[in-house]
This record gives structure tokens, C-alpha cells and sequence, in this order.
């Protein structure tokens, strides 16, 4: 399976937010948000593991019971499963994001475009 990254549709959210959901399986998935600088991704949970990769830009990294980190373009972190965590965009920043399992509230919130 492949994905060509100029033909995925890509869904407009809150805050001039954008998320692409790339490549997928039930085990597994890749998704791409840009954010523009001054934009924020809200202390949220969910029970998959996720680990984010910056691809371009920088962040403020916030997890429950850390302290608030820095972070730049190729700079990663991880996410354990029901952690509350959110994001303070520095700089206009793209993320590509790594869920196990498969985030199927993102394929159901989808097929409502």
C-alpha cells in the first residue's frame, strides 16, 4: 500500500488546523496536521500511543504532570495512551503524528466531509 500525499483530501479544522489521514491500517496510522503559528492543539486524551515527528516548525510540548517543553523541526515525542496532552504553536508547523491503534473517531469524523 501506498499513499500519494497530493491526492488525499484534506479536511479544514478549528484555527486554521489541517489534518490529512495518510496511510492506515487497523493497527496503525499516519496523519499530517499543519498548524499555523499561534495555533493550538487543546489538552485532549485518547487511548491510543502516539508519537509526533516535526517536520517543520516548533512547538511548546504539553503533557499532564511534565513540565512544558520546547520543541523543533525534527524534534519528536511520545504520547502514552490516555495521557492528557496538548500543543502552543511557535511558528507556522507541520506535524506528521503516528497513532496505534488505527484512530477511527478521525475515519468516522471523515466520511462527514
Amino acid at each position: 500500500m501506498y499513499t500519494e500525499n497530493k491526492m488525499v483530501e484534506t479536511k479544514e479544522l478549528d484555527g486554521g488546523i489541517t489534518r490529512k489521514i495518510l496511510s492506515y491500517s487497523e493497527n496503525l496510522m499516519t496523519v499530517e496536521l499543519r498548524f499555523p503559528k499561534g495555533g493550538v492543539g487543546a489538552k485532549h486524551s485518547h487511548p491510543h500511543e502516539q508519537i509526533g515527528y516535526i517536520v517543520s516548525g516548533s512547538l511548546i510540548y504539553q503533557e499532564e504532570g511534565c513540565a512544558d517543553k520546547e520543541l523543533h523541526t525534527g524534534d519528536t515525542y511520545y504520547v502514552k495512551p490516555n495521557a492528557v496532552h496538548g500543543i502552543k504553536v511557535l511558528e507556522d508547523t507541520v506535524l506528521l503524528d503516528i497513532f496505534t491503534p488505527v484512530r477511527k473517531d478521525f475515519l468516522e469524523l471523515e466520511k462527514d466531509i
